[in-house]
């Protein structure tokens, strides 16, 4: 049996829902497919239940440290682990079910559940049924990378997403790669109350951040007792009575960690592996992800690739900024594009990282005269009062146009004061918009003009 639609999306992310409500309000039939659970990484498997998990873990950080804000509990602080999952299951499941809802109930929407090959160009089997469309958006996703390190296949073990399903609370969790994903989930169980050792190939922790931004995350995850591995250049793993025994090739320390449980934080596979699409003719690159242009075209006329799956971002907001550049020279008549997009993204362990632009290492190689304005989180008032002073800002300018070429915000906030510089950048504003604004007293933001009156030539 064959339906033609005007439309088809294959995966249900952050870019495949919005996308059909703007199709579908434009009078086209879509067809949307979801193999799996609606919603994709984010409500599943990413944000969603893991900033439900980071809050949880910030509860028992902050309850420990009560007798510093003058406020008396109870000792030892307990923590509930199944009682913490199910808060977790509960805000990712409303979250899916009312997204479900609503493409289920959307007028010329049909929704299918099931798997979706191509088998032409214009042409998709899902189930028994051939699916027809001269317009097909991809927007499958990615999943946890497993590397094939020696004897990872001997061992339990754990991604970001089968830790998810975890009701206890692991004796000692190592953690295979010490990066976002990676460092997340280890603050995160070691305010739990697990032993906690993060193991890193590199030779500093978040390698494509600045050394100074390394280090101040290394020393802020070692101040709370996680154990930090780095230049591990052969891991292996082998099992040891109930337990797991990881070989670390290191220059200093034990050879070997003995742990309960063996996260996997290594990186993202895109899912594109079983779509059929050789029978379409699309092209991928040597990692798998889909070949696209500044407007998410494939090489195939009437194909879009969006999302993960794309490898022209990797988070949510670039997902759904797809969506957007899609949507506008589909429907709007406004030539949108991705290279319009300025890189920006956070990192949530506690305090969070907010990152925009170049890192001082870029802005060196390009050639700029650049200057830099920095200022600790001990010289911020609002950190002060919350008794959250770890981190810094950092701000780089280029010093002839006066251009905003980058920050870095790790303290309390910054995931939330970093957007004052992204704004301006996208405004394409001087540095002095920011420098001559009046910011609200006693705010992280509040220091952002201050460091930019503060410019000194970068060393």
């Amino acid at each position: 049996m064959s339906t033609r639609f005007d439309a088809i999306i294959i995966g249900t992310g952050q870019a495949g829902p919005p996308l059909a409500g703007r199709l579908t309000a434009a009078g086209m039939s879509v067809a949307i497919i979801e193999r799996k659970l609606i919603g994709g990484t984010c409500v599943n498997t990413g944000c969603t239940p893991t900033k439900t998990l980071v809050a949880s873990a910030y509860a028992a950080h902050l309850a420990r440290r009560a007798a510093d804000y003058g406020v008396t509990l109870g000792d030892p602080v307990g923590v509930d682990m199944k009682a913490v999952k199910a808060r977790k299951d509960a805000v990712s499941g409303n979250a899916r079910r009312g997204l479900e809802n609503w493409l289920k109930g959307m007028e010329r929407c049909t929704v299918y559940e099931d798997h979706a090959t191509f088998i032409s160009p214009h042409e998709v089997r899902v189930g028994d049924e051939t699916l027809v469309s001269d317009r097909i958006f991809i927007n499958v996703g990615g999943r946890a990378n497993v590397p094939d390190m020696p004897g990872v296949n001997q061992v339990k073990h754990l991604t970001n997403t089968t830790i998810l399903d975890l009701d206890i609370l692991p004796r000692h969790l190592v953690v295979i790669g010490g990066s976002y994903v990676g460092l997340e989930f280890a603050q995160m169980y070691r305010r739990f109350g697990s032993e906690v050792t993060v193991v890193e190939m590199s030779e500093r922790l978040v390698h494509r951040e600045d050394e100074d931004v390394s280090d101040a995350i290394r020393d802020i995850l070692e101040n709370e007792g996680i154990a930090i591995r780095c230049k591990a250049e052969c891991i292996s793993f082998a099992p040891r009575g109930e337990d797991i025994a990881v070989g670390v090739d290191c220059l200093e320390g034990e050879p070997e960690i003995i742990g309960s449980h063996v996260l996997l934080a290594v990186g993202r596979h895109p899912n594109t592996d079983d779509l059929g699409l050789e029978a379409a003719g699309v092209a991928t690159d040597k990692r798998g992800y889909i070949t696209v242009d500044d407007q998410l075209r494939t090489n195939v006329p009437g194909i879009w690739a969006l999302g993960d799956c794309n490898g022209r971002g990797a988070f949510t907001h670039t997902s759904y900024n797809d969506f957007e550049i899609v949507a506008a020279n589909l429907l709007d008549n406004d030539p949108r594009k991705v290279s319009d997009r300025i890189v920006a993204y956070a990192l949530y362990i506690d305090p969070p990282l907010g990152r925009v632009g170049m890192t001082e290492a870029d802005a060196r190689k390009s050639g700029r005269r650049v200057l830099v304005g920095e200022r600790p989180m001990t010289r911020v008032s609002r950190a002060v009062e919350k008794g959250e002073t770890q981190g810094f800002m950092k701000a780089l300018v280029d010093a002839d146009s006066k251009e905003i070429l980058g920050a870095s915000i790790l303290g309390t906030g910054g995931d939330e004061a970093i957007h004052c510089i992204l704004d301006v950048m996208y405004a394409k504003a001087p540095y002095t918009t920011i420098q001559r604004a009046v910011h609200i007293h006693p705010t992280v933001s509040e220091l952002i003009p201050t460091i930019l009156g503060e410019l000194k030539p970068l060393a």
